[in-house]
């Protein structure tokens, strides 16, 4: 059930998002300050991508 979720996110905006924040990360990346933003960016790309069935752990 969670696959087919995923899929239907993924062409209903979840590409369109998911690219949206690496760009975010990609442009925070080019300065020094901002790659500890433009990681987390990446991050957050990696999760809107499949938001079904993954579960986030706080570290």
């Amino acid at each position: 059930m969670s696959l087919i979720a995923n899929i239907i996110w993924i062409i209903f905006g979840g590409l369109a998002t998911a690219l949206a924040w690496c760009l975010a990360g990609c442009i925070l990346c080019i300065t020094i300050i901002g790659i500890p933003l433009g990681l987390q960016a990446f991050k957050m790309a990696r999760l809107t991508l499949a938001p079904f069935g993954v579960k986030v752990i706080a570290r």
